[in-house]
């Protein structure tokens, strides 16, 4: 059990590192990532029945969305992208907290597609950002 504990430790440490030297770009891709990772995770709980974990998940998706990307927006100087991805944002915790209320797998395809473009754009941005230095 302890080399288990030890594991995971690690792996805390290992994630929590990858942060701290991530970009502020790459931070938000991260972020990304981690949203789509928790509605697969959340799909598969609700397709397997297991409740409670479905909305441990669905829990981090809209936490990642609310405390992670709509807190990385800065709308004053963000302009109209800002404003429309923090309307886009609020949607997506809507169709979110929908889905986990409703059991509803339809409105959890919606809330992934629905950043998926949006994390493509940033997936591109940093490719542009590399190619400059």
């Amino acid at each position: 059990m302890s080399s288990l504990r030890d594991a995971n430790a690690y792996a805390r440490v290992g994630v929590e590192s990858g942060i701290l030297a991530a970009s502020p770009h790459q931070r938000i891709v991260m972020l990304f990532d981690s949203y789509q990772a928790s509605i697969r995770i959340a799909r598969l709980h609700m397709q397997a029945g297991h409740i409670a974990e479905k909305g441990k998940a669905i829990t981090k998706a809209i936490n990642i969305v609310s405390q992670g990307l709509r807190a990385s927006l800065d709308l004053e100087q963000g302009g109209d992208i800002a404003v429309q991805l923090d309307q886009l944002y609020d949607y997506v915790v809507r169709v979110l907290l929908h889905a986990n209320l409703n059991n509803d797998d339809t409105a959890l395809t919606t809330a992934a597609t629905l950043l998926e473009n949006v994390a493509a754009a940033w997936l591109a941005i940093g490719s542009h950002i590399e190619e400059e230095r």
